[in-house]
């Protein structure tokens, strides 16, 4: 009997484990050294990668980005780009124009996989390799790539020859293992869009011209070589080749930049991380560039109390690229800027290292959870360095009301797409805008209206303790918010995600009914949009005093809790959400009543609020 019951608990075990397990995912290894031809705008470089197949399937193919080979013209990311309805001003019709001594390319001279020999073809941005033996699972392969490459004319995040001047804007510039997860293959062809990448170690030898000074991600391992303070060359490397040598662990890409002109400056915060900060100093950079590291000093002191502990031990703000790009341990950033936009583009790209660098969500499909969690968390971080004094601008109330706004606007258009749309499928360049960066930042906004400042707080904390260095979806996300406020939200990310249904409740009748003669009041209220929501109300008094009422979904499965302590919270009967109008009685004479308002701080995006007040009839 002894045993039976000892395999009954080893059974039940074993069948918990298989119905909760720890979500696999894979492991790569980067080792490559690159010699670059500065004259010529090409590279030569070989790679060694050990690739760890942490998935329960057998692997018999792999594929690559070669996102070099968009630059081309007649490549999908041109055709796109001279396609679409309303395409982006930095590309347009440039790809198209670009000389053979212009575009960018990546060519493989060889590929093998432990020793063998493996096919490959290229199709577009990526490769096809076909695999001499099948990767099982648990086990690992080495892939060793002889490969060349040439830079493209800047057109977008990565190139050469940008607007400001930067030589080198190396992002997104080698031959990178495309990522595999539950969902499969994520081989997707480089739009212009945005990426996805295994988790790993970086090894990358850099050998440049000893004239220009190199920026990266990760951890440079030979600064005695290079010169102090890897600004400044030793005499003994005049004319010669220099090679930088880094280290960057747990990473899921790898950047870095170069330019004769480079002033680098650092500053070590008092937790010991380095901040790093790479630009020409010239009239137009000199003043906003020198008082930013001790604003981006404050701005962690923030960021890491409100959002989690940075992971790193160092970041590097560069001037380069076409705009603001994040990347591990690093962005590049156009820096002739004045001091607002300089620090703003900063405190955005910054902040993507909790929200995409440490929680390595699939941004082609969840862009919102990249560029909206980023925009929502840089309103707070602004408005929280302009109170402090740090920076021009006046404090804000509410941060977040120009997405609201812009959501809102957007919203009555016509032309929104929902948030699940693969972020390469949107049909305009606009909807992914608004949807990625403005409806997803109103996504946390609004969250917080619905469960209460205090768990939503708590959650996003926990969000990140939980799920960094791995790769969170959107259903993550929301069950650490279930978990944290004891109440059911599946709802709330299927209706604003999946749809684009708006919201819109209105106040449309105060004190009318057969109750009034009893000295009593009926509040009806009507729900005219599509997507249901909980509603806070507030009812002013003749008096001058105030109450507020709640009024949970019933699919919720309980309600926020109150969230001011001076004013008197009533929860009141739950709302079924096919139920279009909603009725709850005040024990007061109409006469009474001044207003009935709904949601009187702004926390839902409702599309239409001029029916969110109303004064009883006299």
């Amino acid at each position: 009997m002894k045993n039976w019951t000892s395999l009954a608990i080893l059974f039940f075990a074993a069948t918990l484990s298989q119905a909760q397990p720890e979500r696999w995912q894979q492991r790569a290894e980067y080792k490559m050294v690159i010699d670059f031809d500065v004259r010529n705008h090409q590279f030569k470089g070989t790679q060694e990668l050990i690739y760890y197949n942490n998935s329960p399937d057998t692997l018999d193919k792999v594929f690559y980005h070669l996102y070099f080979n968009a630059f081309q013209p007649n490549s999908m990311m041109d055709i796109r780009s001279r396609t679409i309805m309303d395409p982006d001003p930095r590309v347009g019709g440039r790809i198209f124009e670009l000389k053979e001594n212009e575009i960018g390319y990546h060519k493989v001279r060889s590929l093998q996989m432990d020793g063998e020999p493996a096919a490959f073809e290229v199709a577009g941005t990526i490769l096809e390799v076909q695999l001499p033996r099948p990767v099982m699972p648990g086990a690992k392969a080495v892939f060793e790539m002889e490969f060349e490459s040439q830079v493209p004319l800047q057109i977008r995040r990565a190139g050469r020859d940008n607007s400001e001047g930067i030589a080198y804007s190396m992002a997104q510039w080698y031959p990178k293992m495309c990522e595999y997860d539950y969902q499969g293959w994520h081989a997707n062809p480089y739009i212009g869009r945005e990426f996805y990448g295994v988790w790993g170690d970086f090894d990358v030898t850099i050998d440049i011209d000893a004239d220009y000074t190199v920026a990266a991600t990760g951890y440079l391992q030979n600064p005695e070589e290079i010169g102090h303070g890897y600004g400044e060359k030793t005499a003994a490397s005049k004319g010669k080749k220099l090679s930088y040598h880094f280290i960057a662990p747990n990473v899921h890409d790898f950047l870095w930049a170069a330019d004769p002109d480079y002033t680098h400056d650092t500053f070590t915060r008092k937790d010991g991380t380095v901040l790093h900060f790479f630009y020409q100093k010239n009239e137009n950079t000199e003043e906003a560039w020198g008082r930013l590291p001790a604003i981006m000093d404050k701005a962690f002191d923030f960021i890491n109390a409100n959002y989690g502990q940075y992971p790193y031990k160092q970041y590097s703000f560069i001037q380069g690229g076409d705009g603001g790009m994040e990347y591990p341990m690093a962005t590049l950033i156009t820096g002739e800027r004045s001091l607002g936009s300089l620090v703003g583009v900063s405190v955005h790209e910054l902040m993507h290292s909790w929200y995409q660098m440490a929680l390595g969500t699939n941004e082609s499909l969840y862009a919102w959870m990249d560029e909206g969690f980023t925009s929502w968390a840089s309103d707070e971080v602004m408005n929280h360095l302009r109170r402090q004094g740090l920076i021009p601008g006046r404090v804000l109330d509410d941060p977040h009301a120009s997405d609201y706004q812009g959501y809102i606007n957007f919203a009555k258009s016509g032309f929104e797409e929902p948030l699940i749309t693969h972020a390469d499928h949107f049909v305009t360049n606009t909807a992914y805008g608004i949807a990625a960066y403005v409806k997803g930042a109103v996504f946390l906004s609004q969250l917080e209206y619905v469960i209460g400042k205090k768990a939503f707080r708590k959650g996003m904390l926990r969000y990140y303790n939980t799920w960094k260095f791995k790769h969170p979806n959107a259903n993550d996300f929301i069950r650490i918010m279930e978990k944290q406020s004891g109440l059911e939200l599946d709802w709330y990310r299927e209706y604003w995600v999946n749809t684009t249904h708006t919201i819109d409740y209105g106040v449309k009748s105060v004190g009318e009914g057969e109750e009034r003669l009893a000295g009593k009041a009926i509040i009806t209220l009507e729900k005219a949009g599509l997507m249901p929501m909980p509603v806070d109300v507030l009812v002013r008094y003749a008096d001058g005093t105030e109450e507020m009422f709640n009024i949970p979904l019933r699919i919720m499965r309980g309600h926020k809790p109150a969230e001011n302590s001076e004013m008197p919270y009533k929860v009141l009967e739950d709302w079924p959400w096919v139920s279009p109008a909603y009725e709850f009685v005040l024990d007061t004479n109409p006469d009474n009543i001044l207003d009935v308002i709904i949601d009187p701080h702004g926390g839902m995006a409702d599309v239409n609020r001029d029916n969110n007040s109303l004064k009883p009839k006299r």
